[in-house]
């Protein structure tokens, strides 16, 4: 076996944007180079997932050729998929997305994919678990702390649960982190346990119970360009996935 085929294929959602360039001016999948950078730092090799038709037979056969999955950030989630009317300050809904995410998650969380949730993919791994958002955190916390504007990372400090999955990959029960969110988790979904939480209490990590590798943060860990560390886990949990399903195809 060569070096290149122990690596793992991590698939990396992206946006539907419109993108100008030279005398193209066309919608166009769209994701941040920061998020594909720290997947090859991590010894990954990245696959990016534009949103698409999809039903469930199609996401099996994306999925039967992924190792790990990454849920990126990006616009709210149409607040009606957890039984909300929207909030003046939420994002115009994007369905073709929020299809093409939750289907792929429900599908890799029934393989036991390894999959990490970023900003947005926290939330939507809490929404695909039934669970619903605050959808405008200043309400809750009176301030934009957690979302100056203007592409600008405000960071927090974040506790750690000890004993999570989170902690043993952080390797620390406390972080300070970049944020750029003004949604966050409210009620949480099935499964998931929370493990880290701000000083007023916002949820900034979740993960799955009963699956190899579900970790979710609300935090950018992609803008860290040296830290890597969750990045590293998913993709030495999608090496472990990858090992697994060839030994049971022998």
């Amino acid at each position: 076996m060569s070096a290149s085929d122990r690596l793992p294929l991590i698939g990396l959602t992206t946006y539907l944007e419109r993108a100008k360039t030279g005398v193209w001016d066309v919608p166009a999948s769209f994701l941040p180079k920061v998020y594909f950078d720290a997947v090859e730092k991590a010894g990954g090799i990245a696959v990016l997932l534009p949103p698409q038709a999809i039903s469930d037979a199609i996401a099996d056969r994306l999925l039967d050729s992924l190792d790990g999955l990454i849920l990126t950030g990006g616009k709210d989630i149409e607040p009606a998929r957890y039984g909300q009317d929207a909030h003046p300050e939420t994002d115009e809904p994007r369905p073709d997305r929020d299809t093409w995410e939750d289907t792929l998650l429900r599908r890799a969380i029934d393989r036991e994919i390894p999959f990490l949730g970023i900003c947005r993919g926290a939330q939507v791994l809490n929404v695909v678990r039934g669970g619903t958002l605050h959808q405008h955190l200043p309400d809750v916390v009176g301030d934009r702390r957690y979302q100056a504007g203007e592409g600008l990372f405000n960071h927090v400090e974040v506790d750690v649960e000890q004993g999570s999955r989170l902690a043993t990959l952080l390797a620390t029960d406390d972080i300070d982190v970049p944020v750029y969110h003004h949604q966050a988790i409210d009620v949480l979904g099935e499964g998931l346990v929370v493990t880290a939480r701000t000083a007023d209490g916002t949820i900034e990590a979740v993960e799955l119970d009963g699956v190899p590798f579900g970790v979710a943060v609300q935090w950018h860990p992609e803008e860290s360009a040296d830290d890597i560390r969750l990045f590293a886990g998913l993709v030495q949990a999608a090496r472990e996935y990858r090992a697994e399903q060839k030994s049971e195809r022998a």
